[in-house]
């Protein structure tokens, strides 16, 4: 599915004129594919979390176009036996970074996606009420692709001039015990040093 031309993103539709990094919530530089998976934020929610998660339909297996499809509710069940435990299953990412480094967007950063499900970080829980989720192609636990951390660091580097990003963390660290992504092949040093941010910015345990 990475082949596949990306959509015409909103701020670019009918005009020439030189276009501005983001409108509404979407990435000038993704692929647009709108997810109908999200909801409104709560009123006052300041988008100060940037999750990193990882994913792969079946796991281990990239480049099917499985994940786009289950973020638009248009996977088939019955295309594996593994898609039987997840069956039914809504869920969304405001991102995705395929191991080519190609970039979806399904849901504006405005609006709540659902990808971080019962959670808590820096003392507020219902992480997805105020975070931005991106999902990396890959295996948990696995490595990942460099075209995958320039996509990643030139994605964060936006999103930190365009909201109050405070903090960048995994799923593994938002839902402890319930969630290992995008666990030990993660390279967190890499993008911190990429980013030229503080360590503050990071989970203590990375």
């Amino acid at each position: 599915m990475d082949s596949t031309p990306p959509m015409t993103p909103p701020e670019s539709r009918g005009t020439d004129a030189p276009q501005p990094l983001w409108r509404d919530g979407w990435y000038r530089y993704a692929r647009a594919l709108a997810s109908p998976n999200f909801g409104p934020r709560p009123e006052g929610a300041q988008i100060d979390l940037v999750v990193i998660h990882s994913i792969s339909l079946p796991p281990g297996e990239f480049g099917n176009g499985n994940v786009q499809r289950l973020f638009t509710n248009q996977l088939d069940w019955e295309a594996h036996a593994y898609f039987q435990g997840i069956r039914g299953l809504q869920v969304s990412s405001h991102f995705f970074i395929a191991r080519s480094g190609a970039l979806w967007q399904f849901v504006g950063c405005g609006d709540r996606a659902w990808h971080a499900g019962e959670s808590k970080y820096r003392g507020r829980g219902n992480c997805n009420d105020d975070s931005i989720g991106i999902e990396l192609e890959g295996l948990e636990g696995g490595v990942f692709e460099a075209p995958q951390y320039e996509t990643l660091t030139g994605l964060c580097a936006a999103l930190l001039e365009a909201y109050p990003i405070a903090h960048i963390a995994g799923h593994e660290h938002i839902a402890p015990g319930r969630k290992q992504d995008p666990g030990p092949g993660f390279d967190w040093p890499l993008l911190q040093d990429s980013l030229a941010l503080p360590a503050r910015y990071f989970p203590e345990t990375v």
